[in-house]
Formats: structure tokens, C-alpha cells, sequence
């Protein structure tokens, strides 16, 4: 099930309850605020990609060019805003924590665009919505990408096979570089260490396989960890709990 209805000059809601999905590249004049109720949405920008887990939300601004899929079954409720006269809305993408309350307004809202209430209860609940609407980030669930073309190849290459234990030494003789000048060079690019950024690669890859049902043997492996206590280990410690309790 896919809807898109206005409910107010302000907001209209997209609903989403089905299996695998997949968009083409393209941008909205107002800003979304992507909820996934349930399964793992993806988001794809020029600049990078973020990895929306059940009950988090993606802020995408304006007219951001951007691809939306999911690899497995998937319910998102998605809103887009007209932003005009609100202050201090972040002008880039970011994955962002959903309030309680904050989440039972946004399936309201999706409720409303299915059974519609009162013009007065309908703006009530929006104004509420864009009076609890906060950007607290969440747990880092993106990884930048480069735009110098050099490194834009590099960073495609080990996003292809994740368990390609590419090396500082192997990446910088790729670019015909020295081991410092990478470093810094990957770092300018992306904020992140190149260590830091193969780590988040394969945390992201590894919450959609999840996602998709596979064991934690097989997404270890298919990652690029030496076994699942390792991928374990390093889940825990970037996301705050086990692959096992995380969805």
C-alpha cells in the first residue's frame, strides 16, 4: 500500500506497507521526515547514505536529490513539510530520534490520510507535531562519501566486497600516494578516518541484511568479520546492543 495525501497546506503524508522498495533518484520541494515503523529503509544522497532501523527517522531538507530502498519487507510512514516561516530545521540529512509522542503523531497523521477527521482536529494534531518535532541525532547511521573522483572509485570498490580487508598502505599505493597524505586526503573528504569509515560500511550493510532475515553467521561473514562473536563485539559497541536484540 502506497498513498500520498495532503492533509494540510503544511504537511501531506506517504504511507508504505509491502514488500521490497525501491525509488528512482528524486527530491520533493518540501522536507521529509521518513519513519520507519518496521523493517530497514536506505537512503542515497550525492553526498553519502543512512540506514533508517525500525522506530528512527530520516530528515531529508528541501529538494535534496536522493534514492529511497529497502532490500526486504518494510512499513514507513513519510511526511512532507512546507518549512517556510519555521526556524532552525537542519539544512542537511540526518537520521534522528523519534519521542514517543512524536512517533503516535506521525501514525495519527497516516491515519487521518485513510479516515479524515475534523479540519480542527487535523490541524491540532500538525501543530502539535511541528511544536515536539526535535533533532536529536541518533547513533551515527551514515557514511559520507568522497567527491574526489579518485577516492569516489576507491570507496565504490570496497562498498562491492565488504570483506576486502583493504589496507591504508593498499588504499594510498591505489591513489599513487603516500600512507600520510591518504590519511589526511580521506579524512578532508569524508570526517571520518578511513578505519572509521570501512567500520560504518559494514554496520550499515549489516543492519539491512539483518533486516532481511539472514543469520548473524552469514552477515558476519558477508561483512568481512572473522566470526560472529567479532561482528557481535563491534555491533554492541557502535549501536548499544546485540545484533540479536536489535529489531
Amino acid at each position: 500500500m502506497k498513498n500520498g495525501v495532503r492533509l494540510t497546506e503544511e504537511i501531506a503524508v506517504i504511507a508504505h506497507d509491502g514488500h521490497r522498495y525501491s525509488s528512482p533518484k528524486h527530491s520533493h520541494q518540501e522536507a521529509q521526515l521518513l519513519y520507519a515503523v518496521s523493517g530497514v529503509v536506505s537512503i542515497k544522497t550525492d553526498v553519502g547514505s543512512w540506514v533508517v532501523p525500525p522506530s528512527r527517522a530520516v530528515w531529508l531538507p528541501p529538494r535534496l536529490e536522493h534514492e529511497t530502498t529497502s532490500r526486504a519487507g518494510v512499513q514507513f510512514r513519510s511526511l512532507l513539510i512546507e518549512t517556510g516561516g519555521i526556524q532552525g530545521l537542519p539544512e542537511e540529512c540526518m537520521v534522528v530520534e523519534i519521542t514517543p509522542l512524536l512517533r503516535e503523531l506521525i501514525l495519527k497523521l497516516a491515519d487521518l490520510a485513510i479516515t479524515p477527521g475534523s479540519r480542527e482536529r487535523t490541524d491540532a494534531v500538525v501543530q502539535l507535531l511541528l511544536m515536539e518535532l526535535s533533532f536529536q541525532p541518533a547513533q551515527s547511521l551514515n557514511l559520507p562519501m568522497p567527491r574526489r573522483p579518485d577516492l569516489v572509485r576507491l570507496c565504490a570498490k570496497m562498498r562491492e566486497d565488504l570483506t576486502e580487508a583493504t589496507s591504508v598502505e593498499a588504499a594510498a599505493a591505489m591513489l599513487h600516494i603516500s600512507r600520510a597524505t591518504f590519511m589526511r586526503l580521506f579524512k578532508r573528504e569524508t570526517g571520518m578516518s578511513f578505519g572509521h569509515w570501512r567500520q560504518q560500511a559494514r554496520m550499515l550493510d549489516a543492519l539491512e541484511l539483518l533486516a532481511d532475515g539472514r543469520s548473524i553467521l552469514d552477515v558476519a561473514l558477508e561483512c568481512g568479520y572473522s566470526s560472529p562473536s567479532a561482528f557481535s563485539a563491534m555491533f554492541r559497541r557502535t549501536l548499544g546492543r546485540p545484533p540479536s536484540a536489535y529489531f
